[in-house]
């Protein structure tokens, strides 16, 4: 018909679904204080409310979360713990070193504002590809691109057997650190990793992207609040593996006009 717009339909294909949880605030944080790999760093109380309500929001949205993947350090477990407590029982719990947080070296421990003031600084706000933190007997140093490649590793690596167990519908949930988890939305954006102090990335903050055989697809970047059910598989998937939505018009997910 003459004027009638066309409405083309397309979905993503049904790959796992990764919900990128950054650890609630911790004293650490209220600190001003490079935490890095400090054993005994847990969350303060509005990190723990924190926590918990990132949980009630997945339960909420029953979506088919299988498991929970946190980094070692005790204020991610921690986190990782109050947010699966409100789900079904049958969510596994388990712990990726490849989450993480970067391994500051001779920064570990020390205030922010302090630290602010070294040249390393600028080189980590302006061109953080070339950074690497500088070594000390009770801390290990490492890049910030080997930081960004373990923490892809591990993400590729859990997605796939998450894959493999559970199915495309599959959803799971790694929690881990600001850096590192800016580091992964960086790369799942096509940026460089020079680009990623550009994202920002709240406590207890919800980053979700989806990684198919073609390209990453990010639906959501630091979302502090509200409805998670958008996030449950798509009905429709596209006819390819990694095709996304063409067009872009508004209304239901998937629908362009």
């Amino acid at each position: 018909m003459p004027g009638a717009a066309l409405t083309v339909r397309a979905r993503v294909a049904l790959v796992p679904t990764v919900i990128f949880v950054r650890h609630g605030r911790s004293t650490s944080n209220t600190a001003g204080i490079l935490a890095g790999w400090m054993p005994g760093v847990f969350l303060d109380e509005a990190g723990e409310a924190q926590a918990a309500a990132v949980g009630q929001r997945l339960a909420a949205a029953e979506l088919p979360v299988v498991e929970v993947v946190s980094s070692p350090l005790d204020r991610c477990v921690q986190t990782a713990d109050l947010l699966a407590a409100p789900l079904p029982d049958h969510v596994a719990r388990s712990v990726h070193g490849g989450l993480g947080e970067c391994r500051y070296g001779a920064w570990t421990g020390r205030p922010i504002a302090e630290l602010a003031r070294e040249e390393l600084w600028k080189v980590i706000q302006d061109r953080p590809s070339e950074a690497r933190f500088p070594e000390s007997a009770a801390y290990p140093a490492e890049s910030m691109v080997e930081m960004q490649d373990r923490a892809l590793r591990a993400v590729r690596e859990t997605d796939a057997r998450i894959l493999e167990t559970h199915g495309k519908e599959a959803v799971w949930v790694a929690v881990s650190h600001g850096d590192v988890i800016k580091s992964i939305l960086s790369h799942a954006t096509g940026a460089q990793l020079d680009d990623f102090q550009r994202i920002n990335v709240d406590p207890a903050s919800v980053s979700v992207v989806r990684y198919t055989s073609r390209k990453p697809f990010v639906l959501r970047l630091n979302d502090v609040g509200g409805d998670l059910t958008g996030l449950r598989a798509p009905e429709k998937p596209a006819a390819e593996d990694g095709d996304a939505v063409v067009g872009g018009g508004a209304g239901a997910p998937g629908s362009v006009g």
